[in-house]
């Protein structure tokens, strides 16, 4: 009886090795804008600039260790720059709620109700900045990867999409204007 229980455990231990051994999938968000309702995966404040059904696709790879973060967008206005960055908390009734950009290196001299605009800290090594311009189509691709980990016990939250693109002069660098829509982070 002894060698039976080996043979019927051997295959149930070999399917728990390579269940162990697959990756864990990358954080990922699919979803279309609509207006706010609480859990919604992404939301749009300004209907003309980020039109209700349009779509996101948002996927962040090795978040651990040096976090590639890639968007894609249809449906939005076309041929239109736009700002986009990752931010500290999630989507809300309004774009405010989001907080301010997710940093590596906070800037000690930033407080919620002013946020960094010091390019030593707002910048796009230190934040994640994803500005895109679409195409004829509406559609749009960005990305970003840095060398840095996201930090496990407060990591970004969301990604607000912005009305321009991110500036980069002292005392205006990481701003882009109004917040536009936004996409909660899983």
């Amino acid at each position: 009886m002894r060698p039976v229980m080996r043979a019927a455990a051997l295959p149930a231990a070999l399917a728990l090795a390579a269940f162990a051994a697959q990756p864990t999938p990358a954080p990922q968000v699919e979803a279309a804008f609509s207006t706010y309702a609480p859990g919604a995966a992404a939301v749009t404040y300004d209907t003309t600039a980020v039109p209700t059904g349009a779509t996101v696709r948002l996927a962040i790879a090795d978040a651990a260790t040096s976090p590639k973060v890639t968007l894609r967008l249809t449906g939005l206005v076309p041929d239109r720059a736009y700002g986009a960055h990752l931010h500290q908390r999630p989507c809300g009734p309004d774009g405010a709620a989001a907080g301010p950009h997710y940093q590596h290196t906070a800037d000690p001299a930033a407080t919620p109700e002013k946020p960094s605009a010091d390019p030593a800290y707002a910048n796009a090594t230190n934040e994640v900045w994803l500005d895109f311009t679409t195409g004829p189509d509406g559609s749009a691709q960005s990305s970003a990867t840095h060398q840095w980990p996201f930090n496990q016990q407060n990591p970004p939250r969301s990604l607000i999409i912005h009305a321009e693109p991110t500036q980069t002069a002292a005392g205006h660098a990481g701003m882009a204007g109004a917040r536009l829509a936004c996409v909660n982070l899983p």
